[in-house]
């Protein structure tokens, strides 16, 4: 059996574009891809992001749970937490 790999854009905002250094990334990952796997991988790459109180992800434009599947063409989306005043 041959892994297939997608390439995944991850959209970042608030703190999430200083700890990628970045406004979006693209990984490529091997499937099945779900939301707890690709938070490991980003974890992994970007330890700071560990350090937030936390953090969302969001899938075509609606909050994801952990074991939302993705494929290549989903919208990915780091939320970061969010203050008020």
């Amino acid at each position: 059996m041959i892994d297939r790999k997608i390439a995944l854009e991850i959209l970042a905002f608030g703190i999430t574009k200083e700890v990628l250094k970045a406004r979006s990334i693209e990984i490529e990952l091997n499937e099945p891809v779900n939301i707890a796997h690709l938070k490991e991988v980003l974890l992994q790459e970007y330890p700071e992001l560990g350090d937030l109180n936390s953090l969302a992800i969001a899938v075509n434009s609606e909050y994801a749970e952990d074991d939302t599947q993705l494929s290549e063409h989903d919208e990915v989306a780091l939320i970061p937490p969010v203050s008020g005043g």
